[in-house]
């Protein structure tokens, strides 16, 4: 097993369709103890004992530097290290340039973009007593692109600022023996497109991807898997993009 005895942490994996819980489901498989971190409301018990192998799920709010601190904590409680984070908690809204608030900027960016620092920060410590650890930043091929199907500027602005502040850290942690990455997804049928897309826009999307449909959840776990493994102990700062072909540069 790629994963054995590795210990990782998924934010935002709560939700069964989504690419944080396919991606515990598969490391899980593969032999890491999984913990998922998401709101209360979203319910990670019930999606850690949905995976089972021993996960556990943690309440956390990843704009709360007190709450990614405390998360971390109670990994390091229940397994004793954290090999691994996936910085995967992000949210996505629909409008245009001129319809953005403040608010809205704020909202949008504190999750996808002050998470992954703030739980970044809140494992960094103990992956550089280790003198080892991966971790693996959710960006968007609309960080690439200049704008996604579905969300906003604010949201590729959001995506587009984890790609940097990722390869920072991969510079900043790499003598360290602590790797830092980032995957772009393309269109990923989750709930996040539920309701969103009709069944002909899905198709006509899928005609303009060289592997002609879209992505799934599995197919970013998988990515996320080759990330947290030995496979790939030679990548640091690397932009993955898992997108079929949607965006060839």
């Amino acid at each position: 097993m790629l994963l054995k005895d590795n210990v990782a942490i998924i934010t935002g994996g709560a939700g069964v369709n989504g690419l944080g819980f396919a991606t515990a489901r598969l490391m899980a498989a593969q032999g890491a103890r999984v913990a998922i971190l998401d709101l209360e409301r979203a319910d990670p018990f019930a999606a850690a004992a949905q995976i089972g192998h021993g996960a556990i799920g943690i309440v956390a709010d990843v704009t709360d530097k007190d709450s990614c601190d405390a998360a971390a904590a109670a990994v390091l409680k229940a397994f004793g290290r954290i090999d691994t984070l996936v910085n995967n908690a992000g949210i996505t809204q629909p409008v245009k340039t001129l319809e953005i608030t403040g608010a809205d900027y704020d909202r949008i960016l504190d999750v996808s973009l002050r998470g992954t620092l703030y739980m970044s920060q809140a494992v960094l410590p103990t992956m550089r007593q280790q003198q080892s650890g991966s971790i693996v930043c959710i960006s968007s091929v609309s960080a690439q692109r200049g704008g996604g199907i579905l969300g906003g500027p604010h949201y590729s602005a959001a995506k587009a600022g984890v790609l940097g502040l990722a390869r920072a850290m991969a510079r900043e942690f790499g003598s360290e023996n602590i790797r830092v990455n980032c995957i772009t997804p393309g269109l990923i049928g989750t709930d996040i497109i539920k309701g969103k897309l009709t069944e002909e826009k899905k198709a006509e999307i899928a005609e303009t991807i060289p592997l002609a449909r879209l992505g799934r959840a599995d197919d970013i776990a998988g990515a996320c898997v080759f990330l947290a493994s030995p496979l790939s102990t030679y990548c640091t700062g690397i932009t993955l993009d898992v997108n079929g072909g949607m965006l060839i540069h």
